[in-house]
C-alpha cells in the first residue's frame, strides 16, 4: 500500500485494504470504531468484543 506501507499477497486484498485510506470502508465496529471494508469482516471482530468462541478444533477440542 504506497498510504502506509502495508502488503499483501493477493492483489484483491490489497483493494480491499486500500479502501480504508478512501473512506470506502463502510462498516464500523460500535465497540471500538475500527473501520472495514466487508461485513463478514466485522462480524468477525465482532467476536472480539463478545467473547464468543464459535469454531472448534477437531483435534483438540479447544475453542476460539
Amino acid at each position: 500500500c504506497e498510504e502506509c506501507g502495508k502488503s499483501y499477497r493477493l492483489i484483491s486484498l490489497l483493494n480491499l485494504h486500500k479502501k480504508r485510506h478512501t473512506g470506502e470502508a463502510k462498516y464500523r465496529c460500535d465497540d471500538c470504531g475500527k473501520l472495514f471494508t466487508t461485513s463478514g469482516n466485522l462480524k468477525r471482530h465482532q467476536l472480539v468484543h463478545s467473547g464468543e468462541k464459535p469454531y472448534q478444533c477437531d483435534y483438540c477440542g479447544r475453542s476460539f
